[in-house]
């Protein structure tokens, strides 16, 4: 019933930038957090920010990495400054219409940082 949509990804050097954009359609026309998680091969998929009426972050990317919202849009972004290899991953965005709602995610997009 609802689809969101992921773009942005792609190849940077390290030291790099890209941005994420998530936009949800569907019957839902709000939601309650946003949130972009990550995962790479062999590794569990770890949260990386999260949005409601403020933004939080995962220690590894705190400064770098910034969270933002359009409701107007239902869409949800990722700015990602000062990128290494460690940020190779593929990234997927979760909507939630409440809290404890486990939430829609995102097809993911892949980031490889790679010189």
């Amino acid at each position: 019933q609802v689809q969101l949509v992921e773009s942005g990804g792609g190849l940077v050097q390290p030291g790099g930038s890209l941005r994420l954009s998530c936009a949800a359609s569907g019957s839902i026309l709000s939601f309650y957090a946003m949130g972009w998680y990550r995962q790479a091969p062999g590794k569990e998929r770890e949260l990386v920010a999260s949005i409601t009426s403020s933004s939080t972050y995962a220690d590894f990317v705190k400064g770098r990495f910034t969270i933002s919202r359009d409701n107007a849009k239902n869409t949800v972004y990722l700015q990602m400054n000062s990128l290494n290899a460690e940020d190779t991953a593929v990234y997927y965005c979760n909507f939630k219409t409440h809290r404890w709602d486990s939430g829609y995610w995102g097809q993911g997009t892949q980031v490889t940082v790679s010189a």
